[in-house]
C-alpha cells in the first residue's frame, strides 16, 4: 500500500520527533555531570539555602558562591548578613561574626565525602562516591550520589543540572537535616585571581582550631 501525502508527513515527524526524544534522553544525569565536571575551571553562582531540620523548621539563607580549581571556594552569605566559608586549598575558615570568631580546620579531612570536594578536586567522581542515575523532574536531570567514605556526614546527595549547567543540589546528612540549593545567574569558567580566596580575619575575632 502506498502512504499519500498526509501519511508520509505525519511518518517524517513522529520519525524528527522520536530523533530528538532519543537525543534528549542520551543526555543522562551522570553524562550531563560528566560534562559538567570535565569543563569546570571555575564558578560564580547566587544561591538560595533552605536547610530543613528534624522538627521541620526551614532556615532559609541567600548569597553568593565562588569556586576555583583546584580546592579553592568561597560562600558569602547575604542572609543572615556577612556569614563566610572561605576554602584556601589548605583549609577552610567558617567566620560568623554574630558570634564573633572563626574556626578553621583542615580542607582535606573536611571535605572528604562532601559536595565541596566533587567541585573542587579534579578526582573522578567514582572514586568517592557511587552515582545513580535518578531520570528527569522537574525538566531537570537529576543524580544520586552516595559516598564511599563511612565516616561521610552525609547520607546522599542529588544534583541536577540542565544543559550541563548546575542548577540544585540537595544533601542529607546522619543527623535527619536535609540541606537545599538552588543556583542561579551562574556564570561558569570567570576569571578569580588566589588572593581571592585568602580569609582575613577581623579584629576582635576569636579563632578555634578543629
Amino acid at each position: 500500500m502506498k502512504l499519500n501525502h498526509a501519511s508520509l508527513i505525519k511518518s517524517l515527524f513522529i520519525t524528527i520527533l522520536l530523533f530528538f526524544s532519543t537525543g534528549l534522553a542520551a543526555a543522562s544525569g551522570p553524562e550531563q555531570m560528566e560534562g559538567f565536571l570535565k569543563n569546570l575551571e571555575s564558578l560564580e553562582a547566587h544561591f538560595e539555602q533552605s536547610v530543613l531540620v528534624p522538627d521541620q523548621t526551614i532556615i532559609r539563607s541567600e548569597g553568593v558562591f565562588y569556586l576555583k580549581r583546584p580546592g579553592m571556594f568561597r560562600w558569602d552569605y547575604a542572609q543572615p548578613e556577612g556569614q563566610q566559608i572561605v576554602a584556601d586549598g589548605r583549609q577552610i575558615w567558617l567566620y560568623d561574626p554574630e558570634l564573633e570568631q572563626v574556626s578553621v580546620q583542615s580542607e582535606s579531612s573536611a571535605l572528604s565525602g562532601t559536595p565541596a570536594m566533587l567541585l573542587t578536586s579534579g578526582e573522578p567522581v567514582e572514586k568517592a562516591f557511587q552515582v545513580f542515575d535518578l531520570g528527569v523532574r522537574q525538566e531537570m536531570a537529576w543524580v544520586e550520589l552516595i559516598p564511599r567514605d563511612q565516616e561521610s556526614q552525609f547520607t546522599r546527595i542529588h544534583l541536577a543540572f540542565t544543559d550541563n549547567e548546575l542548577r540544585q543540589m540537595e544533601m542529607a546528612d546522619k543527623f535527619g537535616q536535609l540541606t537545599r540549593f538552588r543556583f542561579y545567574d551562574i556564570r561558569q569558567n570567570p576569571k578569580l585571581d588566589d588572593w581571592f580566596f585568602r580569609f582575613e580575619r577581623p579584629e576582635n575575632v576569636d579563632i578555634y582550631n578543629q
